[in-house]
């Protein structure tokens, strides 16, 4: 079983950047990084393929995070800049860990979650 823990949120001003971090452990597929706000449905955010590190992001964060990963540590991080008021979330990073044929940026491709890391982004 994959277990999946994060840590690296804070607060940060709007213009400045933060680093994410997800360790991991088992067989995974994809790693994910979704984010979610009150009242709203969770939110994809940025996705990796382990074995050939393909990447995917969501338009909204496209330019500005990066997804990266560290097959040896089993460390998926995600590089935040030019952070955004609208950034402000809580973070989950996820894994699938069964390979289904269900697109990466859907929350029930993944199931392994971690807790989440609050990120708050000051104006």
């Amino acid at each position: 079983q994959v277990h999946v823990v994060e840590s690296g949120g804070g607060l940060v001003q709007a213009g400045g950047s933060l680093r994410l971090s997800c360790a991991a452990s088992g067989r995974i597929y994809y790693m994910a990084w979704f984010r979610q706000v009150p009242g709203k449905e969770r939110e994809f955010v940025a996705t990796i393929g382990w074995s050939g590190g393909i990447t995917h992001y969501a338009d909204a964060v496209k330019g500005r995070f990066t997804i990266s990963r560290d097959n040896a540590e089993y460390t998926v991080y995600l590089q935040m800049n030019s952070l955004k008021p609208e950034d402000t979330a809580v973070y989950y990073c996820a894994a699938d860990t069964v390979g289904r044929p269900i697109p990466v940026s859907m929350p029930r491709k993944y199931d392994d979650w971690g807790l989440g890391t609050q990120v708050t982004v000051s104006s």
